[in-house]
């Protein structure tokens, strides 16, 4: 059997992704997973601090993992091979959108088509978040680009953060999040929790309720994830942040080259392109990883003992 890839299959496992030549694709691509991921928020029962609401890197995209619906469950995935959106139910019915260049309009109204044909009416706020301009989705027709190349290729760059950033996971037993995808920021991050109260979030992200916010920082974190780029830091970063922020943070030491605070973002920056021309990308990323939140974890005297698993004991179990 003869079985070949489709797509962009030359662009390697840690692909260019220069962020000026598809901010317009990663502008419309932003907004339409806001769409797909206000379904999922509408339907899925709620968690702590907007868990409920994300995507996840599949094999074929990003997906809303099965949600619940009165008549079926359902799934829809963005498939960055066939280039299609994808819908399908537990009974077997399916419907699908082709990714294309088309304005936000036009996708939020092929969407709601599709999920009418197979009698999954879902009630949206049906404006995006995190955006300015909130231009609600049903009036957009400024964003409709569509580049499959790129598109693709991001998605191929999630993959391998998915598996460096589970794999990061790992080693932390405290409560941590899930690897998953935030549509409003449209990054892929991981979080790991303290167990403290943290200081009221003051809020004032453009066009999210300052309670989701506040909700989502009620305790103390260490963050990190990839960010694709956007007007405010035109490329593509990992990153790493700590809330709140201790005393001398931004001082410390990261181990991995080029890694740096940013004053203002808040948080330490690793390009994307220096982990994707290192000789070993995997270990430029999970030095960065580990390095920025030991400093986090120290400076704010976590009980890191009871947090984390011991590396003796980690390579005991992975041999069961």
């Amino acid at each position: 059997m003869d079985i070949r890839p489709e797509g962009d299959t030359d662009s390697g496992r840690w692909p260019p992704l220069p962020y000026a030549e598809w901010k317009e694709t990663a502008a419309t691509l932003q907004l339409w997973t806001q769409i797909v991921g206000k379904v999922r928020l509408a339907l899925a029962p709620w968690q702590n601090h907007s868990w409920h609401v994300t995507l996840y890197v599949s094999a074929r995209g990003l997906t809303t993992a099965l949600l619940p619906h009165p008549r079926t469950s359902f799934e829809i995935e963005f498939d960055f091979i066939r280039h299609e959106l994808c819908v399908r139910c537990s009974n077997g019915a399916e419907g699908v959108v082709a990714l294309r260049p088309m304005t936000v309009a036009d996708f939020y109204r092929q969407l709601r088509g599709v999920l009418r044909e197979l009698d999954l009416e879902v009630k949206i706020f049906a404006s995006p978040n995190e955006v300015d301009p909130a231009i609600p989705f049903a009036e957009d027709t400024t964003h409709a680009a569509y580049d499959p190349i790129y598109a693709q290729r991001f998605w191929t760059v999630l993959l391998q953060c998915d598996h460096a950033f589970k794999k990061f996971r790992s080693g932390f037993i405290g409560k941590c999040s899930p690897v998953h995808f935030f549509w409003g920021s449209f990054d892929l991050a991981v979080t790991r929790f303290s167990g403290r109260r943290a200081p009221q979030h003051p809020g004032g992200i453009p066009h999210l309720p300052d309670a989701v916010t506040r909700e989502a920082y009620s305790h103390e974190v260490s963050s990190a994830g990839f960010w694709p780029g956007g007007p405010a830091m035109p490329e593509a970063v990992f990153y790493s942040y700590a809330y709140p922020s201790p005393p001398g943070f931004a001082e410390a030491s990261v181990r991995s080259q080029g890694a740096a605070w940013n004053g203002a973002m808040g948080e330490f920056i690793l390009p994307y392109e220096a982990v994707r021309t290192a000789a070993n990308p995997e270990q430029i990323l999970r030095e960065f990883l580990e390095s920025s939140y030991a400093a986090a974890a120290n400076l704010a005297h976590w009980d890191r003992g009871n947090l984390e698993l011991g590396e003796d004991l980690s390579a005991k179990l992975r041999r069961t």
